[in-house]
């Protein structure tokens, strides 16, 4: 399942934007004043509606997105304890930029700039602290014996650590091969992909493709890892307690073809490089969530390991052509629409694959 992170500065309306993300469906762990907050956030996908209407089946499931959010303070140093920001593939920040005379500012005014320069700077001096104990442990441990590996984690850490303290983040750090793989273990916050969620003022909803450029964030979202999304957490609000056939006439009314929650949760699979491919029949229609290059073989295992384990071929079909043959394999194949696939096969987004394999 793909993770996420929900962080921002107070009073930008995180609590709410988990709400609408997970239906409030949440769950809360930790202690004292810092509690992590869980749920799920289905992904919107018109393909697997479509598909499911073709087939009836007993169970539609979505493709998910967990979604963690930390209450009360501590700054983005108590992230790194929580074991839903050190797993997460990406970090939801949600940024300020609707007036409210009952928020303060300690600039007098919205000032989305300072704002994510503030939490950037949290993140980094968050992971600081991570690269010095490690290199301080690292330091320890070659005192018991020469290691190559060692060698080559402390000069990895190194780099990272002179980009810290230069005050950059991690994620625009060129790393390749071993050297990423050597950070995996790490919960460095400011190496992940970063999804910045504009939340938006009512005024400017209509004119929200220009809400980037209006807060002069252009520069701040131009490194690697990062893109954003522009909603108004007050009208989504409104959107969820209206009846789904009327959603989509007030959708229309203020010029959106979307909600802002469907638009950040595909946002946060187009940052990470995520795909889907779906399982079609009566009992079931499902969407599952891979990383782009996965394989076939890899693909099954993502269902059970013991696809994968006696994986003998993938009988593949795009779901548009399944869908334009009204669901009908036996039309597709007359078309020669399906194929079948090898393990290395690459699975493309969208594909509908039904897995042979030996028990």
């Amino acid at each position: 399942m793909l993770k996420a992170g929900l962080i921002g500065l107070p009073s930008t309306g995180k609590s709410t934007l988990f709400r609408l993300l997970t239906s409030s469906g949440e769950s809360a762990t930790g202690s004292g004043r810092q509690k992590a907050q869980m749920g799920v956030a289905r992904v919107p996908d018109t393909r697997l509606d479509r598909l499911t209407a073709l087939f009836e089946p007993k169970k539609h499931v979505p493709a998910t997105l967990e979604v963690t959010e930390l209450t009360g303070h501590g700054g983005a140093s108590a992230l790194v304890d929580v074991s839903g920001f050190r797993d997460a593939h990406a970090l939801l920040h949600l940024l300020r930029m609707f007036t409210d005379d009952r928020v303060p500012h300690a600039s007098g005014s919205v000032d989305p700039l300072s704002d994510i320069r503030a939490m950037e700077d949290e993140l980094i001096l968050a992971d600081l602290a991570v690269a010095e104990r490690r290199l301080e442990r690292i330091q320890q441990d070659r005192k018991k014996g020469k290691s190559r590996e060692l060698d080559e984690e402390q000069r990895v850490i190194e780099t990272c650590r002179s980009a810290l303290e230069e005050g950059q983040a991690l994620r625009n750090l060129s790393l390749e091969g071993d050297d990423t793989k050597r950070l995996r273990g790490f919960s460095f916050l400011s190496a992940k992909p970063q999804l910045i969620v504009l939340n938006l003022d009512e005024a400017d909803v209509s004119d929200s493709a220009g809400a980037v450029e209006r807060a002069g964030l252009s520069g701040a979202l131009s490194g690697s890892g990062t893109e954003a999304v522009p909603l108004c957490a007050k009208i989504e609000l409104e959107i969820a307690e209206l009846p789904p056939e009327d959603r989509a006439a007030f959708l229309a009314d203020l010029g959106l073809s979307d909600s802002g929650l469907d638009r950040v949760i595909r946002a946060s699979y187009h940052l990470l490089g995520y795909r889907s491919f779906f399982t079609v029949g009566k009992d079931e229609c499902r969407a599952w969530s891979i990383p782009a290059g996965t394989s076939a073989q890899e693909a099954a295992g993502e269902i059970h390991s013991d696809l994968a384990r006696g994986f003998i071929r993938a009988e593949v079909v795009p779901c548009d052509a399944l869908i334009a043959r009204d669901g009908s394999h036996a039309a597709c194949r007359e078309h020669g629409e399906v194929r079948l696939e090898g393990k290395e096969y690459v699975v493309a987004d969208g594909d509908v694959i039904n897995f042979r394999f030996a028990t």
